[in-house]
């Protein structure tokens, strides 16, 4: 039978996230390196003081209770009486037996730690589940008005793509075994695949297994079945067990790891279950694990280990042994919830840490490419391959003023085709640096950024350059609806989702501008809980109308139901400042507009003159020219006495109805815009059904998304918040969309907006990259080819960022010799060490945790990353330069690379021109350095730049500036800084 010492200690291990000791990759890597040295401090420090704690506690009076026994035992004797009669030897015997059954009480404990822990840990994560009573939850209270209380309130939500991109097990032999996925057709966003569509994972057809430098590899395909994955899965263990070129492999992949349930499991079996089962699973981190288990113990001891009834009905032995049990309790249970905050604050540390931008290229129409470049483009057979793919560029035709295509395209059908759309990612470095360098403002001409990776890391990574900037910010995030699939918790569907939701709610509205508006596309499923949480955040008076979008036109005939025709657009101002603009005009809306009385104002309809609130000083009899009089309405004119009579006599107020009532006229010609409805009819905005047509139009017969906006509504919002020239942001990218309307929405009305947009899917390479440069290439499409060769002069960069599983994975241990020594030494300190300092200590120098040591050469500093959203990883260089223009919010004026030296110019968001150089140390040392800066013509005594950063050590004259901070300054000590300053969303 399992003691509840053996339920604690496999619980604990549990926690400490050591119960699976073969699994070689994220933080399991990491904690099973320490595997070994964490149980035996478990084993032989930690649970032993248990024992120890309670021994220390019970026994402080033992001494003089047995003196006290001895003597009462003697007294009884010598009056000739039988000590084991008398009620003081009787009770003094209870009262040691009492307090000194070490075992008893030691078990109790173990008992209540394994209850404390068990309770508040679901599925890998801490819930708050603080019972009042059996059945009964208690929620933390703070005496507000209205509280807004989830499940998962204080935890960040991650995305199980971003929480498992590959496994890997290791076998008693340390030979490795490798998932692999080398197709992957991955939801973006956690909205997953429709039912009957759902995708699951299937071993390869081509290659499925194969040994590579003595670890094996099985690759599946991700990608839509009808088949259960169970199914799925029992079809790979019996292929796999069967095929003779595992057979070095089989002995122990056939090995039994069996349950109650499949009691012929296999070890190959089960961690296939556990790998296609974790793609289903939420993950999330805890923002304060310390803080909130304590409080909860705290609760949990008052309430279930001490009962204040039986304290006070019993006797003081008693009472001290309830202490004695607490006081124990506690320490212990202190212990763990420090070495659990350690691993928790740990991956809270890895998650909020601004991550590495992994590549970064710019899209670029060929008006805006110096001609010099061109017959490098001709002869790049990528970039051709590409427009013929995308443009269908073979099918152009020679005319009298344009040459055709030929193979390859000569530079004169270049210069006829002013918005082909080169991609920097098919060029070498030298020519991305002379095109980037050809531009003098380049985010002043840079039209958009597309950001490749999780959402909220990019929210995080752009808030410098963008804090303050966003006018609109829109999203359409997964409605989860139950049938979309969203990962959620076991009956934490809405949680999740709210959790999900609100970091990244809060990460944007701090990059709005004053006057910014947000705005999310939402369907009944998850209105409420958006309006809710979105109250709680922006305030209720924030709060717009909200938009009623009639996404459907067809009936859905369900039966016994409604008919559901209309999403949301719900918006909320940034701050009471904000305000919405208005819509365009079309013929459509002009149509009321005539002219009956040849006015030479033009064209006009009528108009109320009654006022909407009452006021008494707008409460006056009107005269008409024949003398007779209007009465007043209910709350008054539009306009005081004076300015009515100077409207009437102006012809702008005019009676009718024989004189029994007045109007106004509105002139067209004042009508700058409209004042946007509440309602936006499919006519007007598109329909789901339209926004897909949209796509197909682009794409072909199948577009890359299942569910888009159409264009035309996203125009709308962009045109109701910001002006022609402010930045519109979209954290869940899509397919695109919002790029597309800012960029038509700026071909429409002249504009200069700009948009910043976030994807984490493969939606970011199959959908959004190739949609913004079919649109700039052309204006018109349909199926998937361009009905003209007239497109929008464009330019956009793309960046990719480094994701939290790629940080794990690039984690590595160090501990030095003499670390090593000392914690053999100390004791004492090896306990604090381990419980709370021993990963940020020994992880340090980590590549992904920013190895400064490396800044010497900045341009082969590398890290191993995921080049899919599950699929196989490589060794890439970190664009340095590019993360830290980010870091700094760098508004970037001029790049190049000059005699082996990046530069950088630019302004900082605190408005100080900067200027940054970035060299290999070992080929541009100090003294050459020197030399080159004088050969620019720098001198750190000129005005022309505030700050100047290099990286290295370096000899150039610096001075303190009137802040009293450094004018050069080390590229190093604010890239570390930054990287890991980051605010609590």
């Amino acid at each position: 039978m399992q003691t509840n010492y053996d339920k604690l200690r496999a619980l604990l291990r549990e926690l400490f996230q050591m119960d699976q000791a073969d699994l070689d990759f994220g933080l399991y890597r990491i904690m099973n390196a320490k595997r070994g040295e964490i149980e035996r401090f478990l084993e032989h420090d930690l649970l032993p003081q248990v024992k120890s704690e309670l021994a220390r506690h019970t026994t402080l009076d033992s001494g003089a209770k047995q003196a006290e026994l001895a003597a009462a035992i003697e007294g009884a004797q010598r009056l000739g009486v039988n000590p084991d009669t008398v009620p003081k030897v009787l009770e003094l015997r209870a009262q040691l037996k009492q307090g000194g059954d070490l075992d008893s009480l030691e078990n109790e404990v173990f008992s209540h730690l394994y209850n404390f822990f068990r309770r508040y840990y679901h599925q890998g994560d801490f819930l708050s589940l603080r019972r009042y009573k059996e059945g009964v939850y208690a929620i933390p209270y703070e005496g507000e008005e209205v509280k807004l209380y989830w499940a998962n309130h204080d935890q960040y939500y991650i995305k199980s793509t971003e929480y498992l991109r590959n496994y890997t097990f290791k076998l008693r032999d340390s030979r490795r075994v490798h998932f692999k996925v080398v197709e992957a057709d991955s939801e973006a966003d956690n909205n997953k695949a429709q039912g009957g569509k759902e995708r699951r994972f299937i071993l390869a057809e081509a290659a499925p297994v194969e040994v590579e430098n003595g670890d094996l590899f099985i690759r599946f395909n991700y990608q839509v079945d009808a088949r259960k994955q169970t199914k799925l899965n029992a079809a790979t263990v019996a292929a796999l067990l069967g095929n003779p070129a595992l057979m070095d492999w089989l002995s122990e992949l056939g090995d039994l790891r069996p349950t109650e349930k499949k009691p012929d499991r296999t070890l190959l079996a089960k961690h296939l279950d556990d790998f296609t089962a974790r793609f289903a699973f939420d993950y999330f981190i805890h923002k304060d694990l310390g803080g909130f288990l304590r409080r909860e113990l705290d609760f949990f001891i008052k309430n279930e280990v001490m009962h204040l009834d039986d304290v006070e009905d019993e006797a003081a032995p008693k009472v001290e042994l309830y202490l004695s049990k607490i006081k124990a309790l506690r320490k212990i249970a202190h212990k763990f919830i420090a070495f659990l905050e350690q691993l928790e604050n740990f991956q809270k540390r890895l998650w909020l840490k601004k991550k590495f931008v992994v590549e970064t290229n710019y899209c670029v129409t060929l008006d805006r490419v110096p001609e010099a470049l061109y017959p490098e483009i001709v002869a790049n057979d990528a970039q051709i391959q590409e427009w013929k793919r995308l443009f269908a560029i073979q099918e152009v035709e020679a005319s009298t003023i344009a040459p055709g295509f030929s193979e390859p395209p000569t530079v004169a059908f270049l210069k006829a085709n002013a918005t082909l759309v080169i991609d920097t990612k098919h060029f070498c470095d030298a020519f991305k640096t002379a095109l980037v360098a050809s531009f003098d403002d380049f985010d002043g001409q840079c039209g958009g950024v597309l950001i490749h990776g999780e959402n909220l890391h990019g929210l995080v990574l752009t808030a410098a350059a963008s804090k303050g900037r966003i006018s609109t910010f829109f999203i359409d995030p997964p409605y989860n609806t139950g049938k979309d699939e969203f990962i959620y918790k076991d009956q934490y569907q809405r949680s999740s989702w709210v959790s999900m939701m609100s970091s990244r709610v809060v990460a944007g509205r701090l990059l709005l501008a004053d006057d910014g508006v947000f705005w999310c596309a939402i369907d009944d499923s998850q209105f409420a809980d958006l309006t809710e949480f979105l109250v709680t955040i922006f305030g209720k008076e924030q709060a717009l109308p909200t938009v009623v979008w009639q996404h459907s036109v067809q009936g859905k005939g369900y039966e016994g139901s409604i008919s559901v025709h209309h999403n949301y657009i719900v918006g909320f101002r940034n701050t009471p400042q904000a305000s919405v603009g208005l819509l365009g005009r079309t013929s459509e809306h002009n149509k009321n507009y005539s002219n009956p009385d040849n006015d030479p104002k033009g064209e006009w309809r009528t108009g109320d003159v009654r006022n909407s609130l009452y006021r008494p000083n707008l409460i006056y009899e009107l005269p008409t020219p024949s003398g007779k009089v209007i009465k007043p309405p209910e709350k008054g004119w539009r306009w005081c006495k004076e300015t009515m009579q100077a409207k009437i006599a102006a012809g702008e107020v005019v009676f009718v109805d024989g004189e029994t009532r007045i109007t106004r006229k509105i002139y067209l010609r004042d009508q700058e815009g409209r004042v946007p409805e509440s309602i936006w009819f499919a006519k007007d905005v598109g329909s789901s059904r339209s926004a897909n047509a949209e796509l197909k139009e682009l794409f072909g017969e199948k577009p890359p998304f299942d569910t888009p906006k159409p264009t035309a509504l996203v125009q709308n919002v962009a045109s109701l918040s910001g002006d022609e020239d402010s930045v519109v942001m979209d954290c869940f990218g899509g397919s695109g969309t919002t790029a597309e309307a800012v960029l038509r929405l700026n071909a429409k009305d002249d504009g200069g907006r700009r948009y910043l947009v976030m994807e984490s899917g493969s939606h970011f390479d199959h959908a959004i990259l190739p949609r913004m440069k079919k649109v700039a290439y052309s204006r018109d499409w349909k199926d998937g080819k361009p009905l003209s060769r007239e497109g929008h002069s464009h330019l956009f960069k793309y960046i990719r960022l480094e994701s939290y599983d790629d940080c794990l994975n690039n984690l590595e241990l160090k501990r030095t010799q003499a670390q090593d020594d000392l914690l053999t030494e100390a004791k004492d300190f090896r306990e604090d060490y381990t419980l709370r300092y021993m990963l940020d200590v020994e992880t340090r120098g980590s590549a992904s945790l920013l190895n400064v040591q490396q800044f010497t050469d900045p341009f082969s500093y590398q890290l191993k990353v995921s080049t899919g959203t599950v699929g196989e990883t490589k060794a890439v260089k970190v664009d340095l330069v590019e993360t830290f223009n980010w870091l700094v919010g760098l508004t970037v004026k001029h790049m190049d690379h000059i005699r082996s030296v990046r530069v950088v110019e630019g302004t900082n968001p605190q408005g100080d021109r900067v200027l940054i150089l970035w060299r290999n140390v070992a080929e541009v040392p100090n003294d050459k350095l020197d030399e080159w800066f004088k050969a620019q013509g720098y001198n750190t005594r000129d005005q022309e730049y505030d700050l100047i950063y290099v990286n290295g050590d370096n000899h150039l004259e610096n001075f303190r500036r009137t802040d009293q901070t450094w004018k050069v300054r080390p590229i190093e000590e604010d890239f570390h800084r930054l990287m890991w300053e980051c605010q609590d969303v």
